[in-house]
């Protein structure tokens, strides 16, 4: 798989012959609306066996290899040229391509509301050949032992249909918002735990293609820290004898006693120990109430995965991913107006709307633009494309994490399932 990016003045039919495929298959790759009018800095996937690299200052054929994960004696062999060939720059050399890692994929569908929405009803028709799991989310936990579940149907019969098993998403939410009292209450109680796990099993055996309970229990409170251990360790016992996993999500920390709201209470080596496997919230750096920041930026993700693999095995570490990003009006106001979540593709539109060119911020490895709207108010976009996806792909190939969870369906972004189709044999239960 190519990733491509559009410079001044290219189009698809010039793209397309470069690569020898159709304008088609780019436009269908990247679900291009308007194939006519490209957006300068866009990154393209361009679905090609391998993909072609320019020579830069500096290069050889050794350390491209080591980019690509290819022997440099097989780069040699398959561009013609001699293993210790000086290479000019500007040169194009072709990459095979490298051998598929297994991962599994987890991602995040919220339906809301009195039926599923046909967006996401499409979302999950799309996404589902690519997912190990499609965690519905949530079902709200009580204070009683009951659980609220989300309207989901026809969500379950989707995923079945590619092979995508179903993990149930059970949270400390209540009015829509995370409720530490609410973790309180269920983690002091031996009977409500016990009255929570026969509901929880119930509803997974009437959806009938679940294979993972998944706790999402934020903003625990310090003291309920080994109390969430031990309900974790309760759950364990009690979801492994019906034939299902456990996993947890947990909030990005680089140090075992980071303090914060949102830290305190997940304990990354007692997680490691007791669940099957987590997914590292490893997004929002650059938050909705926040200034305006990469969503994910590249060097404090792995700064989180690093200090991760301290406390939790390799194999037990899914790494969180946004599909989305935020438009942010300027100046940034502390307690002012909010930034506007968009998909990646809206970002694309977004930016041809206003004619601004996209730029590729390679520390972050995240993609932003700048543009003026209609009534003169200056903006900044940060969103993900292809390329800051492959960045994530690639951390995960080199520290052989379990795989990716994304935060959320609903939110299209075609370039990424491509990516994951090229990088990953997704595993299936």
């Amino acid at each position: 798989m190519q990733i491509h990016v559009v410079q001044p003045g290219e189009s698809l039919w010039g793209i397309a012959q470069a690569y020898g495929t159709t304008i088609q298959n780019i436009v269908d790759a990247n679900q291009i609306p308007e194939p006519n009018r490209l957006v300068v800095g866009q990154a393209l996937v361009v679905p090609v066996n391998g993909q072609y690299y320019i020579v830069q200052p500096g290069d050889s054929l050794w350390s491209i290899g080591q980019r690509f994960n290819v022997n440099y004696l097989t780069l040699a062999q398959v561009n013609g040229l001699s293993p210790n060939a000086l290479l000019m720059i500007g040169t194009r050399l072709y990459i095979p391509p490298a051998a598929k890692t297994s991962a599994e994929i987890f991602a995040y569908v919220e339906p809301r509301g009195d039926e599923v929405s046909e967006l996401l009803v499409n979302q999950v028709r799309e996404t589902s050949p690519y997912l190990t799991y499609l965690a519905l989310f949530s079902y709200e936990a009580g204070r009683d032992g009951s659980i609220k579940a989300p309207v989901i149907e026809p969500l379950p019969s989707l995923a079945a249909e590619n092979n995508a098993s179903i993990a149930m998403a059970i949270t400390n939410l209540e009015d829509y918002q995370f409720s530490s009292e609410l973790a309180r209450d269920i983690f002091q109680s031996k009977a409500v735990q016990n009255l929570l796990f026969d509901n929880i099993i119930a509803e997974a055996k009437r959806i009938g293609n679940v294979s993972d309970i998944h706790f999402d229990f934020e903003r625990i409170p310090g003291d309920q820290r080994e109390a969430y251990n031990n309900f974790l360790r309760s759950a364990v016992e009690r979801m492994h004898a019906e034939g299902y996993t456990v996993s947890t999500a947990l909030a990005p920390k680089s140090s075992a006693n980071q303090p914060g709201e949102w830290t305190v209470g997940h304990d990354y080596r007692a997680h490691g120990e007791i669940v099957d496997f987590v997914m590292l919230m490893t997004y929002e750096w650059g938050y909705s109430a926040g200034p305006p920041l990469a969503v994910s930026p590249l060097p404090q993700v792995e700064q989180v995965v690093q200090y991760a693999l301290t406390e939790i095995p390799a194999n037990k570490i899914l790494l969180g991913q946004n599909l989305y990003g935020y438009d942010w009006t300027l100046p940034f106001v502390q307690g002012g107006e909010y930034a506007e979540a968009l998909s990646p593709q809206r970002a694309i539109e977004i930016a041809k709307r206003y004619n601004a060119a996209i730029q590729y911020d390679y520390t972050a490895q995240a993609p932003y633009f700048n543009y003026y709207d209609e009534q003169g108010r200056s903006h900044i976009v940060w969103f993900e494309d292809a390329r800051s996806i492959q960045a994530k792909f690639n951390l995960v190939k080199r520290l052989n994490l379990r795989g990716v969870g994304y935060w959320k369906l609903g939110l299209p972004f075609p370039q990424n399932w491509q990516l994951i189709g090229s990088n990953f044999n997704v595993v299936k239960k």
